[in-house]
């Protein structure tokens, strides 16, 4: 019987036998072994199961406690597409050989009129805007709308996120959604003088800006500046909130072929350089996306200096 919790069942470092290092996890032959068992036992109890089996063995927790849940399943696939394990059907991917469709549900009662009317520059005093995290019965409605209006879709948030609104009066005027820093931007690295070691300690102190929209019926100048601005005041303390954490860098990629980052240059957001136009593909790198241009804006005092050399107990 696998004994959960065993010093044994621990990544191990500095080992000759280590085919694959995973968010600071060393993956050998101990580990592979300790995984083959947990398979074998209670692989039919499903994906879930099993891997919160094997995240409490390891102590295997995210910086608000959680087990890490789905960065074990997908450790576990991962290994299986190496030939290093395999994955009974209750363990193996669903729905990837077809697209499931979106389907939401009724949207919240106080978005409804936003798609029967325009709001314009008279209908909308910038000093009433509030920006708050979304309640949970308009995730909903947060999708739907950034599925249908924002050109990239709604995408999947996954990890540490948070999804915002904003409104005047109770008339929404866009919605913000937040995700963890992208793993790879060489020109944020330089930025901050990151090694590859403090990047990987470090790295969840930065909050990537994956979706702002600004529905096509709200017109009014400054409108999309003013609500990043109000939203940065709030960010780290709601991230702290829902994560365990705070967040010292807000970071986003604009396509320049579309934007010119008028709104993130007006909230003092800065550009740093630009991506070299790659993509990640499963263990590969395409380079066939568009390059982006990087902005950054600094959330706490001394920011980059924190991110480079402050002690990181506490912050998980």
């Amino acid at each position: 019987m696998v004994a959960v919790g065993q010093d044994s069942a621990c990544c191990s470092v500095d080992r000759g036998d280590v085919v694959l290092r995973y968010r600071r996890r060393s993956i050998g032959s101990a580990e592979l072994a300790f995984l083959r068992e947990v398979i074998a036992q209670h692989g039919a109890g499903g994906r879930v199961h099993v891997s919160r089996i094997i995240c409490r063995a390891w102590q295997w927790r995210q910086p608000n406690g959680e087990l890490s849940l789905a960065a074990c399943r997908d450790l576990l696939h991962r290994l299986a597409d190496r030939g290093h394990l395999q994955l009974p059907p209750s363990l193996v991917r669903r729905g990837t050989s077809t697209p499931k469709r979106a389907c939401y549900p009724v949207l919240p009662s106080s978005w409804i009129p936003l798609s029967w009317h325009p709001l314009n520059a008279a209908d909308i005093n910038l000093s009433a805007i509030e920006v708050r995290p979304i309640f949970p019965a308009e995730s909903d409605g947060w999708r739907l709308f950034i599925e249908r209006y924002h050109y990239l879709g709604s995408g999947r948030l996954v990890g540490e996120h948070l999804r915002y609104v904003a409104h005047v009066h109770g008339e929404l005027v866009a919605l913000l959604g937040w995700n963890a820093a992208a793993l790879q931007v060489p020109v944020r690295e330089r930025a901050i003088g990151w090694s590859e070691e403090r990047k990987r300690d470090a790295l969840h102190l930065v909050a990537n800006n994956i979706r702002f929209l600004v529905p096509p019926w709200v017109q009014k100048p400054h409108l999309a500046s003013k609500v990043l601005s109000l939203n940065l005041r709030r960010l780290s303390q709601d991230w702290q909130a829902a994560w365990g954490h705070p967040v010292y860098l807000a970071e986003s990629f604009v396509d320049p072929s579309r934007f010119r980052g008028t709104s993130y240059k007006a909230a003092n957001w800065r550009c740093i350089g630009r991506t070299a136009g790659r993509r990640r593909h499963r263990q590969d790198f395409l380079y066939d996306s568009t390059p982006k241009d990087v902005y950054v804006y600094a959330l706490a005092r001394n920011a980059y200096q924190r991110l480079r050399s402050e002690p990181l107990a506490g912050l998980r």
